[in-house]
């Protein structure tokens, strides 16, 4: 009866040893709450070494005793915080925002269940590699106001954050170009990226997204380059994008409904304000000052609360129509993309008082246009054929497309046309002998086109438009591991080890035992 209880007993122990060896050791979250409490300054109320860290004031844990959610929010909180605070791996919610906390902002590296992270206004210095990845659950990232932060790009592992509803960063020292990633943000609402030193372009992923909120003003260089992918951003409620050298013409934004908040000014607008604009019955809030916007000034209904239009190139200082000689050079500027090289000088009601490349007759009409060399992009517009007095187009060594328009054949005081070197095609319109017509250096000109056309909208920006001199983010090279986390690993490993062992000879005792009886 005595051996048999042996025997039980070492089953039982062997039995014990083997849920030891193969169950995962039980976390604790003592060693990096230690040494955040070690890390502040002054010490949080309640926080002592000597009680549990789960009563802590802004502590709360699951009944596991995990960390789930730390809020120190505004309580004048300077020192650092632990490079192993991602060990906190069942954290949803950390809240530190409105202190003076400096040194490296805390790696998230692999802190699936967090949330929501609020560390604006701090004083951090630095991002850690791989910071941002495996945040699947990532909701909200909100770190704005971080004045002391190193340079640094967009971070490219944050697109593994496809839960992301808010992304503050407003005022970090960001610089490049916006990569072009958007749609791995679905549930993107809230961009709030002001004050940084982004360059380049509006990525083309904006297009279609979900996002309400884009803040991406006073950007230190200037975002560049057109904003006409704003009109398939339909859900936009709130869009400031002044202080940027954006250019091209304000886009149609009819389809965004809910839109209350355009700040579009210190920027390099050109063209007509469109009217689908005005007719935005949800739109309060309207800045369009110190453009070089052209045209009619906008008259804004009395929905509007608040509307600015100062320091443009209007035809006339209040609302009104223009001069329709004025009309129609803005709509040859229109097929160009308006570029500002236009806008510089086409300013005011009269045309033949002062405005660049146009040249007038005594009696006010225009007989001679020259562009050669200007850059422009774009088509040439039928609305030619409203200069009705028009002896000299010169539109020679430019990159324009599309044909030449059949409606110049009714300017019948032509007589010279020159379209050389451009990136023309199409067929020729037969003009009468009395007009030098000049095409050489268009190598498909007088063939059919395969795209584009006379009095065609370009798609394309502006003269003025930039390609971005930053890059995307380089791709993360996996996830990173603490120390803290390695040693963690490496105490499972050991102790699994050590169990497999004593598993093992305790089985030889037990077979020895048993073969003795």
């Amino acid at each position: 009866m005595g051996k048999q209880k042996i025997l039980q007993a070492l089953i039982l122990a062997l039995s014990l040893l083997l849920l030891i060896a193969t169950a995962p050791t039980a976390a604790d979250d003592s060693d990096v709450m230690s040494k955040l409490a070690a890390g502040l300054s002054p010490a949080p109320k309640g926080w002592s070494t000597s009680t549990a860290y789960c009563s802590w004031d802004g502590v709360n844990c699951d009944t596991s005793k995990r960390v789930t959610s730390i809020n120190l929010a505004s309580k004048g909180l300077s020192g650092s915080l632990p490079s192993n605070l991602n060990s906190l791996s069942q954290l949803t919610t950390l809240s530190l925002q409105s202190n003076s906390l400096s040194g490296a902002f805390p790696s998230l590296a692999n802190l699936s269940s967090l949330q929501e992270v609020y560390l604006d206004t701090n004083n951090f210095t630095s991002i850690p590699a791989g910071c941002f990845t495996g945040l699947s659950s990532l909701q909200i990232l909100s770190m704005s106001q971080n004045l002391k932060l190193d340079s640094w790009v967009f971070p490219s592992e944050l697109t593994e954050a496809s839960s992301l509803v808010t992304f503050a960063a407003g005022n970090v020292n960001l610089y490049g170009s916006l990569p072009d990633v958007f749609d791995s943000f679905p549930n993107l609402q809230n961009l709030r990226l002001s004050y940084n030193n982004f360059t380049g372009p509006l990525p083309k992923t904006f297009s279609g997204s979900g996002i309400q909120n884009l803040w991406l003003n006073n950007q230190l260089l200037g975002l560049s380059g057109t904003i006409e992918v704003l009109a398939n951003m339909t859900q936009l409620s709130q869009v400031w994008l002044q202080n940027n050298q954006f250019t091209g013409p304000i886009p149609d934004l009819s389809k965004c409904v809910t839109l209350f908040d355009l700040q579009l000014r210190d920027n390099q607008f050109t063209g007509i304000v469109p009217a689908t604009l005005m007719s935005i019955s949800s739109l309060k809030n309207v800045s369009l000052d110190n453009n070089k916007l052209q045209g009619p000034m906008p008259a804004f209904g009395s929905t509007v609360e608040k509307s600015t239009v100062d320091g443009n190139s209007f035809c006339q200082t209040t609302p009104g129509t223009c001069d329709p000689l004025v009309t129609t050079l803005l709509e040859v500027a229109g097929a160009f993309g308006y570029p500002v090289l236009l806008a510089d000088s086409w300013t005011g009601n009269k045309p033949c008082s002062g405005w660049s490349f146009i040249v007038c007759d005594p009696q006010g009409k225009v007989f001679t246009v020259n562009f050669d060399n200007k850059h422009f992009n774009g088509t040439i517009s039928p609305a030619f054929a409203n200069l009705t007095s028009l002896k000299n187009l010169v539109l020679s060594r430019n990159n324009l497309v599309g044909s030449i328009p059949d409606s110049l054949l009714s300017l019948t005081q032509l007589q010279l046309l020159d379209v050389s070197n451009n990136n023309l095609s199409g067929a020729i319109p037969k003009f009468p002998s009395t007009v030098k017509l000049v095409t050489t250096g268009n190598v498909l000109i007088g063939t059919t086109p395969s795209t584009g056309g006379g009095g065609g909208t370009p798609s394309g920006t502006g003269s003025n438009g930039t390609t971005p001199s930053g890059s995307p983010a380089q791709a993360s090279n996996g996830p990173s591991v603490s120390p803290a986390q390695m040693g963690t690993m490496e105490l499972q490993v050991n102790c699994k080890a050590r169990a497999v062992v004593t598993f093992m000879f305790l089985r030889v005792e037990m077979l020895r035992f048993r073969s003795k009886f």
